[in-house]
């Protein structure tokens, strides 16, 4: 297929690995090309550089051409990362946070800081009238309204401020207590959350009854 001539050699720097380089973008000095047939089973591979195809090939086979030189994108975890400390960071003139700072943008505006000032005061005195235990509602905005227990109240380690760790009555959460390789709380996997205290109501909030088994 993509106009490969059964005749072509495979030579390096020949035809087909020049024709395959271009299609796939593996370098011709370094890419392995396999032979599949039509059920996806590896029959072998094209290693004589001088063969000619239409002597080892047969109809329905598949070339997969791979290359170890090309890095592979959706696996990162080996890749050397630029890492800096918070405090390195904010001494910074030359960053994104250093510009916000001095125009006063985002968080850095008087009038954003208030707000978020009052927000954390707020929370901390919402928080100061929970206990674990508690039966709860959470009303955060932009999400349905949610029923659960108490699991955690305080402070944390990957955020600022005071939070709320909940467990709800249905997998309607994003772990199970667990945050950035720390446990706060214990509960099954997408039952547990934290939102801010303000977000959190505590009351008599029975766990809802689900009727959808009761019809077809």
């Amino acid at each position: 297929s993509s106009g490969i001539n059964a005749e072509w050699p495979l030579r390096p720097g020949n035809e087909l690995k020049g024709k395959l380089e271009m299609i796939t973008g593996a370098s011709m000095d370094t890419m392995k090309i396999e032979l599949y047939n039509e059920q996806n089973k590896l029959v072998g591979n094209l290693q004589n550089n001088d063969a000619i195809l239409s002597n080892v090939l047969e109809s329905g086979l598949r070339l997969h051409v791979t290359d170890k030189a090309v890095m592979n994108f959706q696996d990162v975890s080996n890749v050397e990362k630029f890492e800096i400390s918070k405090e390195e960071y904010d001494k910074r003139e030359d960053s994104v946070q250093a510009f916000k700072k001095k125009n006063k943008m985002g968080r850095f505006n008087p009038a954003v800081q208030e707000k978020l000032a009052a927000q954390a005061e707020e929370n901390k005195e919402k928080a100061s009238k929970m206990n674990v235990g508690d039966r709860c509602e959470t009303r955060t905005p932009n999400q349905p309204t949610r029923r659960g227990e108490v699991m955690f109240v305080g402070q944390t380690e990957f955020k600022d401020g005071y939070w709320v760790g909940i467990k709800f009555d249905d997998p309607v959460g994003k772990h199970d207590g667990i945050v950035q390789g720390k446990r706060y709380f214990k509960c099954p996997d997408k039952f547990g959350a934290f939102v801010q205290p303000r977000h959190c109501e505590i009351g008599d909030f029975p766990a809802e009854v689900d009727f959808s088994d009761d019809e077809i």
